[in-house]
């Protein structure tokens, strides 16, 4: 879809004023926020590990890009795959987990947006969103057992399943991006608008707010909490059994009528979206703040 016109990406990317101390949004998100630098991954990295109990049918997908699972290009392209090896297999379900203990995922790996090749970072974006339309309308059913903090594209994970089991107390969730001095792309917060009630989607996504796991219980944004991961897992695959009841077919297209008006949106408006990405990442305030951060980094080794 080509732009009319560059009003939205002005509206949207304006200079930001100053913060206390001198800073931009994009700056204060840098230095508030852990970023280890990761090495490319080969290919023969393992990142996604998928396993099915041959006697329920459950597949248990498991993120494994250490420390943090921050989502890579090859971390996405992985899930992906799996995703569709799930669908190919004519799993019963899934059950998304995390291998670190105590980070669910920490969303969008950072680097990818570092100094970013054209043709990776459009690589990258699309790709998210292949992954983004591939889980949200899995004929499938989806569980997130949530073993860690969750928060901005970690939460969009979350949310993209359709029923949601966190491990309390002290972990987090949440679209925090506006904290941060970044607007979270429509089809993120329409992933959250369809969890909990408009009016608290709204208060959350303006105000960047990250909710505790008995808020999150709360207002709806998971289902139920769990002492463990292996309690995660247990009423995980407990829901997944009850779904096998249920007709298949019938169960499936109900599930992505009701996520078709998010699902649509992004379809039309792919190339949209990607072109507010990417005006967003190369801008020279985004750019800067993510190079003063990652100086700061190599300063402390």
């Amino acid at each position: 879809m080509a732009l009319k016109s560059s009003n939205l990406l002005k509206q949207l990317f304006r200079p930001h004023h100053l913060l206390k101390y001198g800073q931009t949004p994009i700056e204060r998100f840098a230095s508030g926020i852990p970023i280890v630098f990761h090495r490319k991954a080969s290919s023969s990295d393992k990142l996604v590990d998928v396993a099915v109990d041959d006697k329920t049918g459950i597949a248990t997908v498991t993120l494994q890009r250490p420390p943090v699972n921050s989502l890579n290009l090859e971390l996405l392209e992985q899930f992906i795959s799996a995703l569709q090896a799930v669908e190919d297999n004519k799993s019963s379900g899934m059950i998304l987990t995390s291998a670190s203990p105590t980070v669910f995922s920490a969303g969008l790996d950072i680097m990818e947006m570092y100094k970013p090749k054209p043709d990776r970072v459009k690589k990258f974006w699309t790709t998210l969103q292949d992954m983004w339309l591939k889980l949200y309308s899995s004929p499938y059913p989806t569980v997130a057992a949530i073993n860690g903090h969750s928060p901005a594209g970690g939460c969009l994970l979350a949310l993209s399943c359709e029923y949601r089991i966190m491990v309390g107390p002290k972990y987090s969730i949440g679209l925090n991006e506006t904290q941060l001095g970044i607007v979270a792309p429509r089809w993120f917060q329409d992933s959250m608008k369809n969890v909990i009630p408009i009016r608290q989607a709204e208060l959350a996504l303006t105000t960047g707010r990250m909710f505790s796991t008995e808020e999150a219980l709360k207002i709806g944004l998971v289902d139920a909490l769990a002492k463990d991961k292996a309690d995660a897992l247990s009423q995980a695959a407990n829901f997944l059994l009850q779904m096998k009841k249920i007709p298949r077919v019938a169960r499936g297209l109900t599930k992505q009528a009701c996520r078709q008006d998010a699902i649509g949106w992004l379809e039309k408006n792919r190339d949209l979206d990607l072109q507010i990405f990417l005006t967003f990442v190369n801008q020279p305030a985004v750019q800067k703040g993510l190079e003063l951060y990652l100086e700061s980094l190599k300063k402390k080794q």
